[in-house]
């Protein structure tokens, strides 16, 4: 399924980070969870070509979320309520530890409707086998709402009655909604009156998820829990944009809503927060109650032309998996970070402390440069950082985006500095990932945490880009990052993951033992230190199943 550290050959030089075995275009979307000892992925899969089209269910387990094998298609769109795609589902694990799953189908005419799944087996730790309910449809678009906009229903949570409750997203018009109903058999259902949730001018709402984080724990929380210390995210999918945004509010039982805890940051608002300011749509959290943690996974699109997706036989591939919490520090924000499973593809790592001056770029003393994983914290110098705050000739900053800036070689008093990495001798070619500080009027420092791809290749079908956005630090905070490097696919975790941002890149000259490690300050005004380890990564070796496969996988479960 996913680890991005892979060995499948790179086509073109763009890596081949998932785990088809054919052509392929690949999603996310359908629903992941935790079942007798393996971690199900099922994800969206044409199964005739590399572009949307002839939409399945892949179906892959793993027993640590890295090492992957491929299992038969889960579903396929064999049926008259799915015969133009078996779309997005979630899967949600019922009281006596039986699984249902609900997703969506395009009909024999395109009407969108959600139907009901269940494993033909249920001892079968595989789950090879599904079963498409006899009933279904069991939802059809309700009365005022688009036969095209009514997809993507949510992992089920339990009301305080006792009833199961799903949000479906949709639209009125320009306003992005989310339905509710409710059910005790998962056949029959209840639409709520009220809407969990609205934002007027935001467009259609796609592939929602709903869940609960603790105010007070690191721990994941089940889909169905809720209380004084917890506080709900509701995130979509904006269809107009592809852009996920999430807001942190309060759940209401009773009456099914939810309501933001600050408007200026309501979902699909320009404002509002993001899981990741890269290449990261359509993705979906499961609870993973084996490590009472709650998993994140986004869909990585291509960032060239579908006729390159074309000649090399596929398209997209998935992130690393992310837990998710509440940022107790802040409570303001989520924090992402890689599973900790990542660790077992470490190999060998080394250590640095470096002093970078203004305007400097260094090579660091790494080999093997194309899978990499990087922890790094960064400090100011001291001096320099009193003296610029407190020299009014130093201009404000006031409006600096990352999207905006021209990328890591505009220099500032206090930035950019940071990484390049998959880049080649000469520095033509390359990504960087870095920090940018902005003085504001008051002197108050701004840090921005940015991936600039505008160098990434020398290709021309490429859409290249700066991706970020700012990034809180606390008092007494260093600057840290994390980056996983895979081939073409950079994964930037700015201060523990308060601010993450995923680039697809493909680059021509720096790849394999010709990409390059550089350490740069192009700040005119300030030194930096850094202090960092350099891992070198392991392949995950995802292939499909075989006979053997599956007698080792049933008898560790």
């Amino acid at each position: 399924m996913i680890s991005l550290f892979t060995t499948r050959s790179i086509i073109h030089n763009r890596t081949y980070v998932f785990i088809a075995s054919n052509e392929l275009m690949l999603i996310v979307r359908p629903g992941p969870l935790f079942y007798k000892g393996l971690y199900h992925f099922v994800y969206q899969y044409n199964i005739n070509g590399a572009v949307w089209g002839d939409i399945a269910w892949g179906h892959a387990v793993a027993k640590d979320l890295i090492h992957w094998f491929h299992l038969p298609l889960a579903m396929v769109p064999d049926q008259w309520y799915d015969a133009n795609g078996v779309w997005t589902g979630s899967a949600t694990l019922l009281d006596d530890g039986s699984i249902v799953m609900l997703y969506t189908g395009s009909t024999d005419n395109f009407v969108q409707v959600q139907n009901l799944a269940y494993p033909e087996d249920p001892s079968d730790p595989l789950l090879l086998k599904w079963t498409k309910f006899s009933g279904n449809p069991v939802l059809v678009p309700p009365p005022g709402i688009g036969a095209k906009d009514f997809r993507d229903p949510t992992t089920a949570w339990k009301t305080l009655d006792g009833k199961w409750r799903i949000t479906i997203g949709s639209k009125v018009n320009r306003t992005g909604i989310s339905l509710v109903y409710d059910t005790t058999d998962f056949k029959t259902y209840e639409k709520l009156d009220n809407l969990l949730h609205q934002v007027p001018d935001t467009g259609m709402w796609e592939c929602i998820d709903f869940y609960p984080v603790s105010k007070t724990e690191v721990n994941g929380l089940d889909t169905s829990v809720n209380g004084p210390d917890v506080k709900h995210i509701l995130k979509a999918s904006m269809d107009d944009t592809r852009i996920d945004h999430y807001a942190i509010g309060t759940y209401y039982d009773s009456n099914g809503t939810w309501i933001s805890d600050d408007p200026t940051f309501d979902v699909g608002k320009s404002t509002s927060l993001r899981y990741d300011y890269g290449k990261f749509y359509s993705s979906k959290t499961f609870y993973d109650q084996n490590k009472r943690r709650r998993i994140l996974w986004g869909w990585i699109g291509e960032s060239d032309s579908e006729a390159a997706d074309v000649q090399k036989g596929w398209s997209s591939v998935q992130s690393i998996p992310r837990t998710v919490v509440l940022d107790t520090k802040t409570g303001k924000n989520l924090v992402q970070w890689p599973v900790e499973e990542v660790k077992s593809l470490r190999l060998s790592s080394k250590k640095f402390d470096m002093k970078v001056k203004p305007e400097t770029v260094v090579q660091v003393d790494v080999s093997s440069t194309a899978q990499l994983d990087i922890e790094a914290e960064f400090e100011i110098n001291k001096e320099d950082l009193k003296k610029i705050t407190g020299d009014e000739s130093v201009e404000a900053e006031e409006d600096f985006s990352c999207e905006t800036s021209g990328g890591s070689t505009v220099s500032g008093a206090l930035g950019p500095f940071g990484f390049s990495v998959l880049t080649d001798e000469s520095l033509s070619e390359q990504t960087t990932v870095y920090f940018y500080v902005t003085k504001g009027k008051d002197s108050k420092l701004k840090t921005f945490f940015c991936t600039d791809t505008l160098r990434s290749t020398m290709a021309n079908d490429v859409v290249k880009s700066v991706y970020g956005s700012f990034v809180p630090v606390l008092k007494e905070e260093k600057l840290t990052m994390r980056i996983l490097v895979d081939h073409s696919i950079i994964e930037g975790f700015g201060q523990g993951g308060r601010t993450c941002i995923t680039s697809r890149v493909y680059p021509t000259e720096a790849t394999y033992g010709a990409a390059k490690l550089f350490l740069f300050n192009n700040a005119f005004n300030a030194t930096i230190t850094a202090s960092f380890e350099v891992w070198q990564m392991n392949s995950a070796f995802i292939r499909p199943y075989s006979a053997a496969d599956l007698v080792l996988l049933h008898n560790s479960s």
